[in-house]
């Protein structure tokens, strides 16, 4: 099956746009939220690679071969997402979990569809709760890095200015 030429454009769009936002997040944000955004980049990379071989779901369309088709996802609106999501919540727990529930509900039962139709990526062996309930888990484990992070491995600057 042959997919249009304009998925790859897309793509790459994709990953590059979210970029441009990042000086509105501001430096300490940046620097302060980064390494958790990097963490669970590097755990939706596992759980891709783990999905693959269980055929929860297929990506259709890849930037290069050897590339895994989610990686335009991951290095852009979930990446930059993370970084957002933590500045405008941390510290607010519930908070934090309502937006990421909206976001990943969004994706989830949204973007999935038009994802299938572009010819990008479907679901193959796992329902849609079933992905929700994998962003949630990986959101806590977002939340967990970042209060870890802060708690036993910065100094008192962060948790002064969170409250």
């Amino acid at each position: 099956m042959k997919f249009p030429k304009y998925l790859k454009p897309v793509l790459v769009m994709m990953m590059i746009l979210p970029w441009f936002s990042v000086p509105l997040i501001g430096r300490e944000a940046f620097k302060r939220f980064l390494p958790a955004s990097l963490f669970i980049a590097v755990i939706v990379r596992i759980v891709n690679f783990i999905a693959q071989k269980r055929r929860w779901w297929w990506w259709y369309e890849t930037l290069h071969p050897r590339i895994s088709g989610i990686t335009p996802f991951m290095l852009g609106p979930f990446l930059v997402g993370s970084l957002w999501i933590l500045k405008w919540t941390y510290g607010n727990f519930t908070r934090y979990m309502l937006l990421n529930l909206g976001v990943d509900g969004a994706f989830t039962y949204g973007l999935v569809y038009y994802l299938q139709k572009a010819g990008i990526a479907s679901l193959v062996r796992l329902k849609k709760i079933n992905l929700l309930l994998l962003f949630t888990l990986e959101a806590l484990l977002l939340y967990g890095f970042q209060f870890f992070k802060e708690r036993f491995f910065q100094d008192d600057r962060y948790r002064r200015n969170s409250n």
